[in-house]
């Protein structure tokens, strides 16, 4: 991957409501430098939270000290614990003030496997699908915390962490209702490239 060809994307990007962002998401890379090495992946999963109307969006409960990012300005990654067990990564969308992210769900790996392997912990020979096929799985494969990543801005090629465009043509986009959650499960606020192996679900 040319790192050349990249251009890294815009806070205007993110400044829009989720279900535009969502999709447009989609093809895009998710970037981390970890020392000198790079890992790459291309989006192929994503979910929209919306803000107070939205019962299973981290922000419905108002603004507090965890998820004070959502209302943030856009292009801020907003990391989560849950289960007691992984990370879940989230860009804000819409203006200053006003709170609304995307859940990042699956990427395919394009650079960087074999140090994503020892982040995970896996063997090098599991399939790779195993590596970024869902949330936990993805954040855990880019080395992505709360302590290292939360607030962390995805908009500047200086930061360790952040996406661009690679110049590839748009995917196709299939719009489902989200998945893992209970409340407003079935909004369709879930965005997939079809017929991709690293969907999670």
């Amino acid at each position: 991957m040319k790192q050349s060809a990249l251009q890294v994307l815009s806070r205007d990007f993110y400044d829009r409501d989720p279900r535009l962002v969502g999709p447009d998401l989609l093809g895009k890379i998710l970037l981390r430098r970890e020392g000198r090495k790079l890992l790459a992946g291309r989006i192929v999963e994503v979910e929209a939270y919306l803000g107070a109307d939205d019962p299973a969006a981290h922000a419905a409960v108002g603004k507090t000290a965890r998820n004070a990012v959502l209302f943030g300005p856009p292009g801020y990654a907003y990391v989560y614990f849950i289960y007691g067990n992984y990370y879940c990564l989230n860009v804000s969308c819409l203006p200053d003030g006003v709170p609304g992210g995307i859940l990042f769900r699956a990427l395919e790996p394009i650079q960087g496997m074999e140090l994503m392997f020892k982040l995970r912990g896996i063997s090098a020979d599991t399939d790779l699908r195993r590596l970024t096929r869902g949330p936990g799985r993805l954040a855990a494969a880019f080395g992505i915390t709360r302590e290292r990543d939360n607030g962390k801005d995805l908009t500047s090629s200086r930061s360790d962490l952040y996406i661009a465009d690679d110049g590839e043509a748009p995917p196709e986009v299939l719009i489902t209702k989200r998945i893992g959650i209970k409340k407003a499960a079935d909004m369709p606020l879930r965005y997939i490239v079809p017929g991709n192996k690293f969907v999670s679900g």
